[in-house]
This record gives C-alpha cells, structure tokens and sequence, in this order.
C-alpha cells in the first residue's frame, strides 16, 4: 500500500512538474517579446536610428521576436498534442526555418559594418548607404530562403497524395520523413553556419590589428567594437549548439522521459531564448543614444534626464 502511494505522489509531482515548465517558459518568452516590442517601437518613433548599424539591429530584434513566437507556438501545440492540417503546418516550419536561418546572417552582417566602421572609417559613410543597406538586407533574405524552399518542394514531392488530408502535432521533424533530405539539411546548416562563424573571426582579428594601430582616441570605439564582435559570437555559437540538441535528447526519450522534459526545456532557454536575450543588450543597454530613446519611452516620457529636453510633447534627439 505504501509502494502504491509513493508511486502516486511520484506521478503526481512529475505532472506538477511538467505542467509548471510551459508556464515558466511563457513567462520568459513575455518579458522577451515585451523588451524587444519595446526596442522596435523606439526604433520606428526616431528618425535618428536611420543608420545602418540600427536598421540591421531593427531587423534582427523582428526576426528574433518572430522566430520566439513561431517556435513557442510549435513547442505549446507538442505539449498540449493540438493536431492542425499537414499543409498549413509545412508552410508554418519552413517560414519558422526561414527565420532561424535570417538571425545569424543578419549578426553577421552586423559585424561587417561594424569592421568597416572600424578598420575603414573613411569610406563608412560611402558604404553604408540607404540604398547599399537595401541591398545588403535583399541578399540577407534571398539567400536565407534557399534551404528552406528547396525542403519545402522537396517534402510536397515525396508526400504520398493521401496524406495531404491528414491532421498532425506540428513540428519540422513532420516534414524530414525522407533521410537524405533531413540529412542535407542538416550538413547545409552547419556549412553554413561554420561559414558565418569563421566570417565573425576573421572581423575580430582585423579590429584587434587595427585595434593595436589606433590613436588613443579612437581606442574606446574600437574596444567597444571588438566586445560588439564577441557578443555577436557567443549568439552565433549558442544558436549552433541548437543543431546538435536532437541528438541529446531523443536518446533519453527511452531512458527516462522526466530527464528528457528537463533536458528539453533546458535546450530551449538556453539556446533558443538566450541568444535573443543578447541582441537587446548589444544595442539597447550598450548603445547610449538607443538607451537613452529606449528608457524615455519604456516609462512613457515620465522619467527624462534633465539633459534631454521635452519639446511639443516629445523627446528631443537622444
């Protein structure tokens, strides 16, 4: 009798337990989409923020706030098992694919402006222009959709026609069914992701040559530029160690599927919502004019440093 009711409590705290991790990921995933919510929108409302740098920071906060949405509403309809037809859910993978493709092509885009402001101050202006950031942004989102639309036709051409109907709990496994596709998938990605990566360390060692050449004047920018680099590494890194997570998981899923949910949700804060932590703290925290802009709209124009003067109801430039 005992044995029995120990069991119950046991299964009873393991359903409390896997209950409470969708509620503390949501929690996460709110502060998340507040913050970035907040940074795009004092993105829009500033003229100033017109720059480069800024756009391609604008277009990384949109692409992770999307990104989080597309992957918390994969991971709540895994959890709660909500079947949805099988052709709106490869449409919904492959724009989610889409997305985690653009975040880190977009970083390292980043970083190139952030070299060439750097390592070639006098040619910045002529570079980063609105028409050659136009295109910069088209090249980020073309070559992004490659690898996503090849799968997509790919798994519509090896659907059998009766499954066309059918209902399923959507996630991208649903449309790797065949294994030479799921494993180009995987061999492009880590290309491509081994490309950008060595992309990144090659700009960080150009600024710490030109680092070490450097009027004193010039040295805080360049320090300040060089921990840019770092940052948008560590993203770059976390967001790699997201492709190696399937194969930790699935073997415990047989092995013990309490130790799989922890494992699983730990995979997901750490390196699906952490990286996009990190983009708000490059620009938004480290950036003084951003941070300033940021804070005046984050408590509504009530709390403004003295400094920054309030003229027909709005902030002055920050």
């Amino acid at each position: 009798m005992n044995l029995t009711e120990n069991s119950n409590l046991s299964s009873t705290f393991n359903l409390k337990a896997i209950n409470e991790k969708p509620l503390v990921v949501q929690v996460l995933v709110g502060i998340l989409l507040y913050v970035n919510g907040l940074m795009i929108f004092t993105f829009l409302k500033k003229e100033t923020f017109r720059e480069t740098r800024y756009i391609l920071f604008a277009q990384t906060l949109f692409v992770d706030t999307a990104l989080m949405v597309f992957t918390d509403l994969t991971l709540m309809g895994s959890f709660y098992q909500y079947p949805v037809h099988i052709i709106p859910c490869y449409i919904f993978c492959t724009l989610m694919f889409l997305l985690y493709v653009c975040s880190p092509m977009t970083l390292v885009a980043m970083c190139l402006e952030r070299y060439v402001a750097i390592c070639m101050p006098l040619r910045h202006s002529s570079i980063s222009t609105p028409k050659n950031t136009f295109i910069g942004l088209l090249v980020i989102w073309s070559v992004s959709f490659v690898i996503p639309l090849f799968v997509l036709i790919t798994s519509f051409a090896y659907i059998p026609p009766g499954v066309f109907h059918q209902y399923v709990v959507c996630s991208v496994e649903i449309m790797l069914q065949v294994k030479w596709l799921a494993d180009m998938r995987a061999m492009s990605l880590q290309l491509l992701f081994i490309m950008m990566f060595c992309i990144i360390v090659s700009t960080y060692f150009k600024i710490i040559m030109a680092a070490r050449s450097a009027s004193s004047e010039r040295k805080n920018s360049t320090n300040k530029g060089l921990k840019t680099i770092i940052l948008h590494g560590v993203q770059l890194l976390l967001s790699m160690m997201q492709r190696i997570t399937p194969y930790i998981e699935m073997p415990l899923w047989k092995l013990d599927f309490m130790l799989f949910v922890n494992v699983r949700y730990s995979n997901f804060i750490l390196f699906l919502i952490l990286p996009r932590c990190l983009s708000p703290l490059v620009y938004g925290l480290r950036d003084k004019k951003f941070y300033n802009a940021l804070k005046y709209y984050a408590f509504c124009g009530i709390l403004v440093c003295n400094k920054h003067k309030i003229r027909d109801g709005k902030p002055s430039e920050v």
